[in-house]
């Protein structure tokens, strides 16, 4: 074995490792998320919840990318992210509409502030060791997830954010209209990916 396949070798086992931490955190995101939402009756977090599925999916795809070769292997993997994306953005439309159209007001959620600001620091991690090791990989699959995990931190900030100002000023509207933000991201990374930019 050369220099070289041990390297791509360690770079390849450092990509599945990125994407099962990431696939991981998301899994018991989802039960400690559902906890937050019930008890403070959050539609965000409720709806941040959802968002760790689709992140779920997109770790999956890339683990199953990085199990072959192939160019058809990885078209088919970008589309399926590309899929991802569309349906981050349709979740924070609806979410964010419903709630503000509502006007409905959230309980103070400790867990919920906790949890999201650790996993934006996370994410934010995460994201960056995927678009590094993506790049040496030249891999576009990990560095479009990369992308996936990003829009996830960014969003755990945003639902952080409207938690905190929530709690300590009454702000009951300033998470949905921070989801929206990232809307914008979303579809954009999906328009590149199907028009074949990526």
């Amino acid at each position: 074995m050369t220099l070289n396949e041990i390297s791509r070798q360690s770079l390849l086992r450092r990509g599945f490792a990125l994407e099962y931490a990431t696939l991981g955190w998301n899994v018991v995101g989802i039960a400690m998320l559902a906890v937050a939402a019930i008890s403070a009756r959050s539609v965000a977090l409720a709806g941040f919840g959802l968002d760790s599925l689709i992140e779920i999916g997109a770790s999956t795809v890339v683990i199953w990318e990085l199990s072959g070769v192939g160019e058809d292997r990885q078209k088919r993997a970008l589309r399926l992210i590309g899929g991802a994306f569309v349906l981050l953005a349709l979740y924070l439309i609806v979410q964010s509409g419903v709630v503000l159209a509502a006007g409905y007001h959230p309980h103070h959620s400790t867990l919920g502030i906790v949890w999201t600001a650790v996993t934006a620091v996370l994410m934010f991690a995460l994201a960056f060791g995927k678009a590094r090791t993506g790049v040496a990989l030249d891999n576009p699959v990990l560095k479009t997830e990369g992308r996936v995990t990003l829009i996830d931190g960014i969003l755990a900030a945003a639902v952080l954010l409207g938690l905190v100002l929530n709690a300590v000023l009454g702000w009951w509207w300033a998470d949905p209209l921070a989801g929206l933000v990232v809307v914008f991201y979303a579809v954009r990374e999906a328009k590149e990916i199907f028009s074949g930019h990526h």
